[in-house]
């Protein structure tokens, strides 16, 4: 199967409520970038009593505009995808501002001083590969994977724990509509940033294989258009990481133990301004690989960017 076909989204108006569907409502930030695609979408579940998915930034125009999209409604749930700056900062002011409880299935673990001190390596090379950590937001209720959050007149919240993209990400399911919102887990306009070490490439296919395995109507992602049939393109999703990993594996059989060289094969037809990033890409892969037992880190120790890779 070849990988998934994404889809442009339709122009965005920002900070207008659009009624995607019976019992749900989207505004756009104006936040657009390589790693929000035309901005954040936060959805607005029910009519009356409302629960709101991913608040999304904080920035004045979205405040404002999801402040006039819930005139009139009572919020009752405040529900988070995971902690990246584009998803969760913006929970606070709404809190704040109805007393709604936040649920997620958690906070963002704090990174460990070495992954750190890699990645702020890279950004000081002018490499950014994901969206800023809200280390701020902590839960006022921690969710299970399939426990039921928050219901309200016509809509049930539950969530499904999805880690990968990050260990805490979850989706987040609306029964009634038989949709489910992906947050980053599945988005239908790019394939998701894993970026070791919280990013994780074994629990992002193992999450992916588990949502297709539902039978959701469609999907809502926070970012991009609506995924309808959502099953089969999930399954695509699977397929074009499987033809990476087995890239990865043949170049590290083949003797290339270093993430540059590796990446200098695979990623020959890439713009070199890439490279760094599609680094962390094979990173992930090469993970995934130690944890099954192909690929060994020579003389020990976690898989790193500059740790040298063998088959085992």
């Amino acid at each position: 199967m070849s990988g998934p076909a994404f889809k442009p989204l339709d122009a965005v108006v920002y900070g207008r409520v659009e009624q995607v569907a019976p019992m749900l409502r989207r505004v756009v930030a104006a936040n657009p970038s390589k790693f929000t695609y035309r901005g954040t979408g936060t959805y607005i579940v029910g009519a009356g009593q409302v629960a709101v998915v991913d608040p999304g930034p904080d920035i004045g125009t979205h405040r404002d505009a999801l402040h006039a999209a819930l005139a009139g409604d009572t919020v009752t749930a405040i529900l988070v995808t995971h902690c990246h700056a584009d998803h969760s900062p913006l929970a606070a002011w709404l809190r704040a501002e109805t007393g709604a409880p936040t649920y997620a299935f958690g906070p963002h673990p704090p990174p460990d001083p070495q992954d750190a001190a890699e990645l702020d390596e890279e950004i000081a090379e002018g490499v950014k590969l994901e969206e800023s950590i809200d280390l701020a937001f902590e839960p006022d209720q921690r969710v299970a994977d399939g426990e039921q959050a928050a219901a309200g007149p016509g809509w049930t919240i539950t969530g499904v724990h999805t880690p990968g993209h990050t260990s805490n990400h979850m989706c987040w399911s609306f029964a009634e509509e038989g949709v489910l919102f992906p947050g980053d887990h599945v988005m239908g306009w790019s394939t998701t940033v894993v970026s070791p070490p919280d990013g994780d490439m074994t629990a992002y296919i193992d999450s992916l294989r588990k949502v297709a395995g539902r039978t959701d109507r469609v999907y809502w992602p926070t970012h991009g258009p609506a995924i309808p049939q959502p099953q089969g393109y999930v399954d695509a999703l699977v397929d074009h990481r499987m033809v990476r990993e087995r890239q990865v594996l043949d170049a590290v059989r083949g003797g290339l133990g270093e993430i540059p060289a590796i990446v200098a094969v695979l990623y020959a037809d890439v713009d070199e301004k890439l490279h760094k990033p599609a680094g962390r890409s094979v990173l992930a892969h090469l993970g995934k690989l130690v944890d099954e037992s192909a690929v060994v880190v020579v003389g020990g120790g976690p898989p790193r960017l500059k740790a040298t890779y063998a088959a085992s």
